[in-house]
């Protein structure tokens, strides 16, 4: 079973930069794709971004959420960044691991999920 824990959440002026980690606990850590998700009260879930295992060249974001995905392999993390948050931004932020190396939007296809990380960006 892999473990995810989020980290880096918390109270964020507009404006301000947002940056989150998560850590797996797995050694095959560099083959999956990771994805990241957010929710707000009310809400639906919402994907965010993702990034491809084995080389991390493919990688997809929500146009809406403007983020930024990157991963390093070497501490088995995967970050989550914005430069310029805005209030709209205010959730709980979940990432995700798939079991396979390629990206996806969809959150039915990861099979493993962090506990969350609340982010909120005061006006």
């Amino acid at each position: 079973q892999v473990q995810l824990v989020e980290s880096g959440g918390g109270l964020v002026q507009a404006g301000g930069s947002l940056r989150l980690s998560c850590t797996a606990s797995t050694r095959t850590f560099r083959s999956y794709a990771l994805g990241w998700f957010r929710q707000s009260p009310n809400k639906d879930r919402e994907f965010v971004a993702a990034i491809s295992g084995s080389d991390g060249r493919m990688q997809e974001t929500s146009v809406k959420a403007r983020f930024t995905i990157s991963r390093d392999d070497l501490k088995n993390t995967v970050y989550l960044q914005k430069d310029d948050a805005k209030p709209e931004d205010t959730a709980v932020y979940y990432c995700a691991m798939r079991e396979v190396a390629s990206a996806s939007t969809s959150a039915e296809s990861y099979a493993f999920w962090g506990q969350g990380t609340q982010v909120t960006v005061s006006s």
